[in-house]
């Protein structure tokens, strides 16, 4: 507790992280308002004791649109650092384990992927597969493959050759024995720290692509979509896209000081 008081930023990330999780999951707790309702005698009124955001074009609450929109924009990162995490490791961890041609064809897949940057190629998935929450969440996802089985398949290649690792090739064991049981626990850790760093991205690019409209279909209220709405009003409104984007900016910040946070502790462990 004392080494989290003299972190204030590391306990304000942590709080943030912690709101938005819970508004993912509980948004009635945060707010009682219809995110979907307007009022038409409220459009765009100004951000107040009565509509904290402010209203939209229509006349709903966009602080009720923001809570309700955690849970479509949190689940879609979720799910893209969830899919980008096993299956960028698990090729990772084939390659680095197998050697061979096995390695050397996993990982010129790898380096084509790298080659094309991450949201174009994810522009182009998510055009192939078309517009919806569970498509942009799949894009990002693959976007990130390539990143999770280099830094999965330079940690095997480091604990392949460590002494434990091959006393147990000596005596005997299985190969997937010495995988499951030696190589995957101690390779694991740098995996996990690259998942943490790698949210804050996965929430930008999942509400990019919403703001260009591959997100889930109006009146959903995704984060990238409330953004995208406000531009005609930016004039006159200005609160409309503002406030919107700064919750994703709050949120990216948050996950990038507790990435930070979480790498240097797995450092020092090393």
């Amino acid at each position: 507790m004392r080494h989290l008081l003299r972190r204030p930023g590391l306990v304000l990330s942590l709080l943030i992280v912690a709101a938005m999780v819970l508004a993912a999951f509980r948004p009635e707790l945060f707010t009682g308002r219809d995110p979907l309702r307007g009022v038409p005698s409220e459009i765009l009124s100004p951000p107040g004791p009565h509509h904290w955001f402010g209203t939209d074009g229509l006349g709903r609450d966009l602080y009720a649109r923001v809570v309700y929109g955690a849970a479509l924009s949190l689940k879609a990162t979720l799910i893209a650092v969830a899919v980008a995490f096993a299956v960028g490791g698990g090729l990772g961890l084939v390659a680095g384990f197998a050697g061979g041609w096995v390695e050397s064809v996993l990982m010129r897949l790898v380096d084509v992927l790298l080659a094309v940057p991450g949201l174009f190629l994810s522009l182009a998935v998510v055009a192939a597969l078309g517009p919806g929450t569970a498509q942009v969440a799949l894009a990002v996802g693959v976007a990130g493959v390539a990143g999770f089985a280099r830094v999965a398949r330079a940690e095997v290649l480091r604990v392949r050759h460590t002494a434990y690792v091959e006393a147990a090739r000596v005596s005997g064991a299985r190969w997937w024995t010495v995988l499951v049981r030696h190589v995957l626990p101690n390779s694991a850790g740098a995996v996990l720290a690259l998942a943490t760093l790698d949210l804050g991205t996965a929430v930008l690019s999942v509400a990019s692509l919403s703001f260009l409209g591959y997100g889930a279909p109006p009146p959903a209220p995704e984060w990238g979509t409330l953004i995208a709405d406000g531009r005609d009003y930016l004039a006159d409104a200005w609160w409309v896209s503002t406030l919107a984007g700064l919750t994703v900016a709050a949120l990216v910040l948050a996950v990038n000081r507790l990435s930070r946070a979480f790498d240097g502790t797995w450092t020092e462990q090393r």
